[in-house]
């Protein structure tokens, strides 16, 4: 079968999405697949000190086109970025690929700008469309203005399939769009069991002194790490011993080390982390913190429990569907710092619970988020698709309103 897959970002940018399209990749050239990825990249210096910025690297067995984002890129400009204009540069590039070896299915990465991209080129070519809804297309684009709005609604009503991670992200998007449930079908997060392991001769859940707590992610306000810093000064305050490690880059990697620095903490800043020097890094730390807000289904959660960590997380979507408190992880309410706070003091004190919640993790993610069931299951909608043409009747004009993400692209 030949595919097509339109990510929104790929590596060098540090995302789950590009965990996701590395893993998804690597399954579909094991399957035989003739693969062609379209990749978006910023080339500025704003996009690369958010993301990792520059061409993407090439993919053994796929074939690979980077695709630069001016439009997003002038963001400065009068009118802020101009996504319109890397929406008409996919479609074209699709369209120039179709021609050259016809597809069989798109896939698209990220509802918009992605998804409505594939769909404008499945309007002039019939090849059926999949898009994966995966972080902010379904938990704020659209709440931006009617520009996004709108083109989200389309994308959810017009594609053939729509995968989403988890049920309770399913839900979000449901009451928020308006689009009806039974359009999703739930393809859960996976992570690369062989990559991600815990330490040799390391039981579950075992720590140094003191224990070593881990933020790995998109340095970010929405995933909370400007509420670790603040739970990790009340640790402080207490008396209670730990080391602290942020890994990554992102928007708020500076306020994240004024705040550090502000409440003399300590913390390490290790900066950014090709993924393959990650795995690596969990096995270097005791306990994962991720007090985030919202995920589509979280990529370092699955790392870290693949890794024999015990994690320290939050009652958010995308998280509960793979964390349950007291069971295999600790969770307090999204933004509650003296919540978060109570869950890292009692992991760190306590290591029988610290023991038993990274076993019960290690051994739920073993079972069930491995990505050679998790790609089976999409090859399996990708087979059902062949040979189908894509009917969707959308209206390809949208309003050009004013929108936030102008300004500030990198929410998008």
């Amino acid at each position: 079968m030949r595919i097509l897959f339109l990510s929104r970002r790929y590596f060098p940018a540090i995302s789950g999405m590009s965990v996701y399209a590395e893993n998804l990749l690597a399954q579909l050239v094991a399957a035989r697949h003739d693969v062609t990825m379209v990749s978006q990249y910023r080339g500025d210096p704003a996009g690369t000190r958010v993301y990792g910025g520059g061409p993407p690297p090439p993919v053994p067995g796929v074939r690979v086109i980077g695709r630069q984002s001016f439009g997003e890129e002038a963001f400065a400009e009068p009118g802020g970025a101009d996504f319109e204009r890397d929406v008409d540069d996919m479609v074209d590039t699709v369209l120039a690929e179709h021609e050259r070896a016809p597809f069989d299915v798109l896939h698209a990465q990220y509802g918009y700008p992605n998804g409505w991209a594939a769909l404008l080129a499945a309007r002039q070519i019939g090849v059926p469309v999949v898009v994966s809804i995966q972080g902010g297309d379904g938990h704020w684009v659209g709440s931006c203005c009617e520009t996004h709005r709108l083109a989200m609604v389309r994308v959810l009503e017009g594609a053939d399939r729509l995968l989403i991670g988890c049920n309770s992200f399913a839900t979000e998007v449901v009451e928020r769009l308006g689009v009806a449930r039974e359009r999703f079908t739930i393809v859960p997060g996976a992570v690369d069991v062989h990559r991600f392991h815990p330490a040799a001769g390391r039981r579950p859940g075992d720590a140094a002194d003191p224990v070593r707590l881990f933020y790995h992610g998109r340095v970010d306000r929405r995933k909370g790490v400007l509420d670790f810093l603040h739970a990790l000064d009340a640790l402080r305050r207490e008396g209670i011993r730990f080391a602290a490690t942020i890994s990554g880059i992102g928007p708020d990697l500076e306020a994240a080390q004024a705040l550090d620095a502000e409440l003399c903490l300590g913390t390490r800043f290790s900066g950014y982390a090709d993924y393959n020097a990650t795995p690596a890094l969990y096995r270097e730390q005791d306990v994962f913190v991720s007090p985030t807000y919202a995920e589509g289904f979280s990529n370092t959660v699955l790392e870290a429990m693949a890794s024999g960590m015990a994690s320290v997380s939050c009652t958010a979507v995308g998280v509960v569907d793979c964390l349950r408190h007291e069971e295999n992880g600790l969770l307090s309410s999204p933004g509650d710092v003296s919540g978060l706070t109570e869950n890292l003091r009692r992991i760190i004190e306590d290591s029988a619970l610290r023991r038993r919640l990274a076993a019960a993790a290690l051994e739920e993610c073993r079972r069930t988020y491995s990505w050679e069931a998790v790609g089976r299951q999409i090859m399996d909608l990708y087979a059902e698709l062949q040979g189908s043409h894509h009917k969707a009747a959308i209206d390809p004009e949208l309003p050009r309103s004013e929108c936030r993400f102008r300004d500030a692209p990198h929410l998008l």
